[in-house]
Protein backbone atom coordinates (compact mmCIF):
# COMPACT_ATOMS: atom_id res chain seq x y z
CA UNK A 1 0.00 0.00 0.00
CA UNK A 2 1.30 3.47 -0.84
CA UNK A 3 2.29 5.84 1.96
CA UNK A 4 -0.37 8.40 0.98
CA UNK A 5 -3.08 5.74 1.21
CA UNK A 6 -1.78 4.59 4.57
CA UNK A 7 -1.53 8.19 5.81
CA UNK A 8 -5.10 8.82 4.61
CA UNK A 9 -6.33 5.78 6.56
CA UNK A 10 -4.62 6.96 9.75
CA UNK A 11 -5.93 10.49 9.19
CA UNK A 12 -9.46 9.07 8.90
CA UNK A 13 -8.96 7.28 12.22
CA UNK A 14 -7.72 10.53 13.77
CA UNK A 15 -10.74 12.37 12.38
CA UNK A 16 -13.05 9.79 13.97
CA UNK A 17 -11.33 10.29 17.33
CA UNK A 18 -11.50 14.08 16.97
CA UNK A 19 -15.22 13.85 16.19
CA UNK A 20 -15.69 11.66 19.26
CA UNK A 21 -13.96 14.38 21.29
CA UNK A 22 -16.04 16.99 19.41
CA UNK A 23 -13.01 19.16 18.62
CA UNK A 24 -11.72 18.85 15.05
CA UNK A 25 -9.70 22.07 15.23
CA UNK A 26 -7.85 21.32 18.48
CA UNK A 27 -6.93 17.83 17.31
CA UNK A 28 -5.77 19.33 14.02
CA UNK A 29 -3.50 21.72 15.90
CA UNK A 30 -2.14 18.81 17.96
CA UNK A 31 -1.22 16.68 14.94
CA UNK A 32 0.15 19.76 13.14
CA UNK A 33 2.35 20.56 16.16
CA UNK A 34 3.66 17.00 16.32
CA UNK A 35 4.25 16.94 12.54
CA UNK A 36 6.03 20.28 12.71
CA UNK A 37 8.25 19.04 15.55
CA UNK A 38 9.12 15.87 13.61
CA UNK A 39 10.00 17.87 10.49
CA UNK A 40 11.91 20.57 12.36
CA UNK A 41 13.80 18.58 15.02
CA UNK A 42 16.33 16.14 13.59
CA UNK A 43 16.96 14.52 16.98
CA UNK A 44 13.26 13.77 17.44
CA UNK A 45 12.99 12.42 13.90
CA UNK A 46 16.06 10.21 14.41
CA UNK A 47 14.69 8.96 17.74
CA UNK A 48 11.34 8.02 16.19
CA UNK A 49 12.96 6.37 13.17
CA UNK A 50 15.69 4.47 15.08
CA UNK A 51 15.10 0.72 14.70
CA UNK A 52 17.35 -0.06 17.68
CA UNK A 53 14.92 1.74 20.03
CA UNK A 54 11.89 -0.42 20.77
CA UNK A 55 8.32 0.77 20.27
CA UNK A 56 7.79 0.37 24.02
CA UNK A 57 10.68 2.73 24.78
CA UNK A 58 9.43 5.27 22.25
CA UNK A 59 5.92 5.06 23.69
CA UNK A 60 7.24 5.62 27.22
CA UNK A 61 8.89 8.83 26.03
CA UNK A 62 5.66 9.90 24.28
CA UNK A 63 3.74 9.15 27.49
CA UNK A 64 6.02 11.41 29.51
CA UNK A 65 6.01 14.14 26.87
CA UNK A 66 2.25 14.26 26.27
CA UNK A 67 0.51 13.00 29.41
CA UNK A 68 -0.35 16.51 30.64
CA UNK A 69 -0.44 18.23 27.25
CA UNK A 70 -2.80 16.19 25.09
CA UNK A 71 -5.99 14.17 25.47
CA UNK A 72 -5.46 10.54 26.45
CA UNK A 73 -7.01 9.33 23.18
CA UNK A 74 -4.60 11.45 21.14
CA UNK A 75 -1.63 10.03 23.06
CA UNK A 76 -2.91 6.50 22.52
CA UNK A 77 -3.29 7.30 18.80
CA UNK A 78 0.38 8.42 18.61
CA UNK A 79 1.44 5.31 20.51
CA UNK A 80 -0.48 3.13 18.05
CA UNK A 81 1.38 4.83 15.18
CA UNK A 82 4.66 3.92 16.86
CA UNK A 83 3.56 0.37 17.61
CA UNK A 84 2.55 -0.09 13.95
CA UNK A 85 5.82 1.56 12.83
CA UNK A 86 4.00 4.39 11.05
CA UNK A 87 5.49 7.30 13.01
CA UNK A 88 7.44 8.46 9.94
CA UNK A 89 4.10 9.23 8.28
CA UNK A 90 3.07 11.84 10.87
CA UNK A 91 3.63 14.84 8.54
CA UNK A 92 1.62 13.16 5.76
CA UNK A 93 -1.10 12.19 8.24
CA UNK A 94 -1.33 15.84 9.34
CA UNK A 95 -1.77 16.95 5.72
CA UNK A 96 -4.40 14.31 5.05
CA UNK A 97 -6.19 15.24 8.29
CA UNK A 98 -6.41 18.90 7.23
CA UNK A 99 -7.82 17.82 3.86
CA UNK A 100 -10.43 15.62 5.56
CA UNK A 101 -11.48 18.43 7.92
CA UNK A 102 -11.76 20.84 5.00
CA UNK A 103 -13.89 18.30 3.13
CA UNK A 104 -16.08 17.70 6.19
CA UNK A 105 -16.58 21.43 6.67
CA UNK A 106 -17.23 22.11 2.97
CA UNK A 107 -14.00 23.99 2.29
CA UNK A 108 -11.78 23.69 -0.74
CA UNK A 109 -8.32 25.17 -1.26
CA UNK A 110 -7.48 26.97 -4.49
CA UNK A 111 -4.04 27.83 -5.82
CA UNK A 112 -4.52 31.34 -7.23
CA UNK A 113 -1.81 32.81 -9.43
CA UNK A 114 -1.74 36.55 -10.08
CA UNK A 115 0.72 38.80 -11.92
CA UNK A 116 0.98 41.26 -9.02
CA UNK A 117 0.45 41.21 -5.28
CA UNK A 118 -3.01 41.90 -3.91
CA UNK A 119 -4.03 43.39 -0.55
CA UNK A 120 -6.28 41.70 2.02
CA UNK A 121 -9.39 43.28 0.54
CA UNK A 122 -8.45 41.86 -2.86
CA UNK A 123 -7.85 38.41 -1.35
CA UNK A 124 -11.26 38.56 0.30
CA UNK A 125 -12.89 39.55 -3.00
CA UNK A 126 -11.19 36.63 -4.78
CA UNK A 127 -12.33 34.25 -2.02
CA UNK A 128 -15.94 35.52 -2.29
CA UNK A 129 -16.01 35.21 -6.09
CA UNK A 130 -14.51 31.72 -6.05
CA UNK A 131 -16.85 30.63 -3.26
CA UNK A 132 -19.77 31.80 -5.37
CA UNK A 133 -18.40 30.05 -8.49
CA UNK A 134 -17.73 26.73 -6.76
CA UNK A 135 -20.71 26.72 -4.39
CA UNK A 136 -18.34 25.83 -1.52
CA UNK A 137 -16.15 27.87 0.77
CA UNK A 138 -12.89 28.49 -1.07
CA UNK A 139 -9.65 29.29 0.72
CA UNK A 140 -7.34 30.94 -1.83
CA UNK A 141 -3.60 30.46 -1.59
CA UNK A 142 -2.14 33.35 -3.54
CA UNK A 143 1.03 33.03 -5.63
CA UNK A 144 2.61 35.78 -7.66
CA UNK A 145 3.98 35.11 -11.15
CA UNK A 146 4.65 38.21 -13.26
CA UNK A 147 5.05 36.00 -16.35
CA UNK A 148 1.26 35.65 -16.68
CA UNK A 149 1.18 39.43 -17.42
CA UNK A 150 -2.25 39.92 -15.84
CA UNK A 151 -5.51 38.14 -15.10
CA UNK A 152 -5.78 35.09 -12.87
CA UNK A 153 -5.11 31.35 -12.91
CA UNK A 154 -7.08 29.21 -10.46
CA UNK A 155 -6.25 25.58 -9.68
CA UNK A 156 -8.61 23.52 -7.52
CA UNK A 157 -7.55 19.91 -7.37
CA UNK A 158 -6.95 18.85 -10.96
CA UNK A 159 -9.20 21.56 -12.40
CA UNK A 160 -7.46 24.64 -13.86
CA UNK A 161 -9.13 27.84 -14.98
CA UNK A 162 -6.67 30.01 -16.89
CA UNK A 163 -7.83 33.59 -17.32
CA UNK A 164 -4.33 35.02 -17.69
CA UNK A 165 -3.46 37.69 -20.21
CA UNK A 166 -0.63 35.48 -21.45
CA UNK A 167 -3.12 32.70 -22.29
CA UNK A 168 -5.47 35.15 -24.03
CA UNK A 169 -2.61 36.58 -26.08
CA UNK A 170 -1.57 33.06 -27.06
CA UNK A 171 -5.12 32.29 -28.27
CA UNK A 172 -5.26 35.58 -30.17
CA UNK A 173 -1.88 34.86 -31.78
CA UNK A 174 -3.08 31.42 -32.84
CA UNK A 175 -6.20 32.89 -34.44
CA UNK A 176 -4.22 35.55 -36.27
CA UNK A 177 -1.74 33.00 -37.61
CA UNK A 178 -4.59 30.74 -38.73
CA UNK A 179 -6.16 33.61 -40.71
CA UNK A 180 -2.92 34.52 -42.44
CA UNK A 181 -2.31 30.89 -43.36
CA UNK A 182 0.95 30.49 -41.51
Amino acid sequence: MRDTTIARNYAEALLALARKADDLQAWGRLIDDVASAVERDERLRNFLEAPQISAEQKNEVLQKAFEDRAPRLFLRYLQRLVKNRRQTLIPEIANEYRDLVDEAEGRVHAQVTLATAVDEEGKSAIARQLTHAFGRTVVPQIRINPNILGGIIVRVGDRVMDGSVRKRLGILRGRMLARTGR
